[in-house]
C-alpha cells in the first residue's frame, strides 16, 4: 500500500502485548496500525507479546487498516525471533527501529519474504543524515519519524513550534518524496490536548507528511481531519483541472483560476489532492 491508493492520515501505535487493545483496534477509525513489540512491551513480556500479536493478526478483522509490525532491533535478543514468527502472519509491512544506514535494512531483507515491504524508524541523527540513501533502498516503502528519540539524541528543547527539529523533519520528508514513499510524522505526547494535536498535525501536513503517528485513540479524529483534503481544496483542485483542460483545448499552455496562474505542475498537484480525497472516502466507506 502507498499514499496514492491508501491514506495514512492516522497511524496508531498499539502494544502487541495487550489483547484488549488489539481487539479494540479492529473497530477504530484509524488508517493504519503499528503493532508495537519494541518500546511498548517490557523485556520480560516480549516473547508472550509476540505470540499474542501473531494470533491476533492470523485472526484478522482489521479491515482496510494497514497493518504494520514494529519489531525489536535485530541487534537485541528478540529481533530475530520477531521476524521468524511475524514475517508471514498477514502484516502489510515490518517496521524496523534503530536504523542508521541502508545496511541495517539489508540485514532485515535477508530474513523476510521477498514481497514484504519494510518501513523504517528515523530516530537518530545518523539516520537523518542518511535519509536519502535509506529511503532509496528498494525494499523501503515508508519512513516513520521518531521525534521523541530525535529530541533525546539532539538534546534540544521541546517547543510547540518544533523549530529545533525542523531540519530533521524536512530532511525526512525530502528523502521520502525523492523516493516516492510514505512519510509519517512523529507522535504528539499530550494525548488529551486536542488543540495542540491539531496544530501539530496541521504543521506536519503543511510540511508534506502523509499522516501522523498516534499514541491514543482520542487522537485519531484530529489526525484524520487534519491530513484529509478540505472541501475548499477539493473544489479548487477540480476547478484548476477543468480550467487547464479548457485552456489546453484552446491552444493555451496556462489557465487562470482565482487570479492565479495554473500550469501543468499545478494540475499534477490538483490530481494528487483528488486522488487522496478518493482514497479517504474509500477508507471511510463513503
Amino acid at each position: 500500500m502507498d499514499a496514492a491508493t491508501h491514506p495514512y492520515r492516522s497511524v496508531l501505535y498499539i502494544p502487541g502485548s495487550k489483547e484488549r487493545a488489539l481487539d479494540k483496534a479492529r473497530s477504530l477509525p484509524t488508517d493504519a496500525i503499528i503493532f508495537d513489540l519494541e518500546d511498548a512491551v517490557a523485556p520480560d513480556a516480549k516473547a508472550e507479546a509476540r505470540e499474542t500479536l501473531a494470533e491476533a493478526l492470523r485472526s484478522g478483522g482489521y479491515g482496510k487498516r494497514s497493518k504494520i509490525v514494529r519489531i525489536n532491533a535485530l541487534t537485541t535478543a528478540w529481533g530475530l525471533e520477531d521476524v521468524r514468527i511475524l514475517g508471514d502472519v498477514g502484516a502489510d509491512a515490518i517496521l524496523l527501529p534503530k536504523v542508521n544506514t541502508p545496511s541495517d535494512v539489508d540485514n532485515l531483507v535477508d530474513l523476510l519474504p521477498a514481497t514484504m515491504p519494510i518501513w523504517v524508524m528515523m530516530e537518530t541523527p545518523t539516520s537523518v543524515f542518511n535519509a536519502r540513501e535509506i529511503a532509496a533502498h528498494g525494499r523501503v516503502t515508508g519512513l516513520v519519524t521518531g521525534t521523541n528519540d530525535l529530541t533525546k539524541e539532539l538534546g534540544c528543547r521541546v517547543r510547540a513550534d518544533r523549530m529545533p527539529l525542523m531540519n530533521a523533519l524536512q530532511r525526512i520528508i525530502m528523502a521520502a518524496r525523492a523516493a516516492r514513499i510514505v512519510a509519517i510524522d512523529g507522535v504528539y505526547n499530550r494525548f488529551r490536548d486536542g488543540d495542540g494535536l491539531l496544530t501539530e498535525c496541521e504543521q506536519g501536513r503543511d510540511l508534506g507528511f502523509d499522516g501522523k503517528t498516534l499514541i491514543h485513540p482520542l487522537q485519531i479524529e484530529g489526525a484524520n481531519r487534519a491530513f484529509a483534503p478540505t472541501a475548499s481544496e477539493i473544489d479548487l483542485a477540480q476547478r484548476q483541472i477543468e480550467a487547464f483542460e479548457h485552456s489546453k483545448a484552446s491552444g493555451q499552455g496556462v489557465a487562470v483560476v482565482d487570479g492565479m496562474i495554473v500550469e501543468n505542475l499545478h494540475v499534477v498537484a490538483a490530481k494528487r489532492i483528488l486522488a487522496k480525497a478518493v482514497a479517504v472516502a474509500e477508507m471511510e466507506g463513503v
